[in-house]
């Protein structure tokens, strides 16, 4: 018999549930996503807010990063 595959989805929502540095990750990363969309309205930004697009860019990618060594070690965990 093949041994059943555990979505990513299902895991994503039991690591919703169940660990609360997930969702501290999670939120983080909406957040971030939020204000880099502020960035999208302007046409030119100032030096500084190019540095501060590009902090929050390298903010948000290290919470996905971390979100996604998770899902990895619950998958496995489930393999």
């Amino acid at each position: 018999m093949n041994v059943m595959e555990v979505s990513e989805e299902v895991l994503r929502a039991k690591l919703r549930t169940e660990n609360p540095e997930f969702q501290q990750l999670e939120q983080e990363h909406r957040r971030i996503d939020k204000e880099l969309m502020n960035f999208e309205i302007h046409v030119y930004l100032s030096p500084e807010e190019e540095l501060e697009r590009r902090r929050l860019q390298k903010l948000k990618l290290a919470a996905k990063d971390k979100m996604m060594d998770m899902l990895r070690r619950a998958k496995a965990g489930h393999a």
